[in-house]
């Protein structure tokens, strides 16, 4: 079995009947299919052409669009849903959307705010009660090329604010993601000026330190950020895969296949592809509940 388990509806072109036959051609058997309800001043434009119409949806990806594909095929898809916490009922929409929709994830969540502030951390502490895993997006204050609407987007406040998130909520299993999470695979500090850090990988990034210390954190291995944190190093990137095996999942972000290519030119262990592909993902959320 294989789980794509980060992905999103209308995203780059791609309505229900394109997404399920992308799922088909590269034999993914169900999706964990996540909101994305960036309000629309904290988005970058940028994805304005991969994205729906924001007039019609008011955040970049609703919710609603993921309830939508769930009940038209609710045999492909888990679904997320990351309202967020800074707003007041942010919890109880949260536990509504488990009563009437089956929510089973919690993500992705993708806001500017430091994923430490006791707002997040309520609702964290809410998920790991409720048996939910939380995917978080992590960016750094990279520059761009305007100024307007904004000079950059940050997402999280950096890996300090997300490593005092998953210390604070033991209970809580969280998967990192973005760059600002995958850039720390390597202790060579280039997540400080570099969002797709390339190259060697120095041993002792910040991302091992934290799997050695928190049993809680898992890694969401989806985009851009993943597959090059992962292949950067080709030696080190297969030990990574196997060393941390009990607790990668495959994910894609996009429609290609990038993943599933060079997780297959690794040649790992049986037992670990079974892992990463999809018992990782069932563990956290059971096909059966």
């Amino acid at each position: 079995m294989i789980i794509d388990a980060h992905n999103h509806p209308d995203w780059h072109g791609h309505d229900l009947q394109k997404f399920l036959e992308n799922m088909d051609k590269y034999n993914i058997d169900k999706t964990w299919l996540l909101s994305w309800e960036t309000p629309a001043d904290e988005w970058d434009p940028a994805f304005t052409p991969v994205l729906p119409p924001q007039e019609v949806t008011g955040y970049a990806i609703p919710f609603a669009r993921c309830i939508s594909y769930a009940e038209r095929a609710p045999e492909r898809f888990i679904l997320g849903y990351a309202p967020d916490p800074r707003k007041p009922d942010a919890i109880d929409k949260l536990d509504a959307a488990m009563r009437i929709y089956n929510v089973r994830i919690c993500g992705e969540l993708k806001l500017r705010m430091m994923y430490d502030n006791p707002d997040a951390l309520r609702m964290f502490r809410f998920c790991g009660e409720k048996k939910l895993p939380v995917v978080v997006h992590l960016d750094y204050e990279y520059e761009n090329s305007s100024k307007y609407p904004r000079p950059n987007y940050w997402y999280g406040g950096g890996i300090e604010a997300f490593e005092r998130a998953v210390k604070a909520c033991p209970d809580t299993i969280f998967l990192g993601h973005a760059p600002g999470f995958w850039a720390h695979i390597s202790a060579d500090n280039k997540w400080e000026k570099e969002p797709y850090p390339t190259g060697k990988v120095v041993p002792g990034g910040k991302i091992v330190e934290m799997l050695d210390k928190y049993p809680n954190l898992y890694c969401d291995m989806s985009s851009g950020s993943g597959r090059i944190a992962l292949t950067r190093d080709p030696e080190y990137g297969r030990e990574f895969l196997i060393r941390y095996s009990d607790r990668i999942l495959y994910s894609r972000d996009y429609f290609d296949n990038v993943h599933q290519e060079f997780l297959n030119a690794y040649d790992l262990p049986a037992d670990v592809y079974e892992k990463i592909y999809s018992g990782n993902a069932l563990k956290l959320v059971p096909l059966n509940s």
